[in-house]
């Protein structure tokens, strides 16, 4: 089961609001923010499409890039005893830390089936 949405190769959140009767997301991935709402999922998935649409239809008309832009480094927070044994693993293997978290993302980005497994 998936608790998001996708269209053009964008994911938007699902969220629901029970004291206002209503499901609503964002546009992930975007610098800017858009939302997107509906009374149910049809029209919440409906009203998604839409404003990915009406989004990348703007960008282009301010000639402006929609994506968000990742600067390729980021920190994580880990317990110290995770942080040990993958220095002491990458060690082991003659990588840097940075290599090893590099291959343990690309693995989890192409097995992301793993994830669904593992909560």
């Amino acid at each position: 089961m998936k608790n998001y949405l996708e269209h053009k190769g964008y994911i938007g959140t699902v969220e629901f609001s029970a004291d206002d009767k209503i499901f609503f997301g964002k546009i992930q991935g975007i610098t800017d923010l858009v939302t997107f709402e509906g009374t149910s999922v049809e029209e919440l998935a409906t009203s998604f499409e839409d404003a990915v649409t009406d989004y990348l239809e703007t960008c282009k008309a301010l000639n402006k890039n929609p994506d968000k832009v990742f600067k390729g480094s980021f920190n994580v927070r880990i317990s110290q005893e995770l942080h040990q044994k993958t220095a002491i693993l990458a060690s082991k293997k003659g990588l840097n830390l940075n290599e090893v978290v590099k291959e343990a993302l690309s693995y989890i980005v192409k097995h992301e089936e793993v994830l669904d497994q593992a909560y």
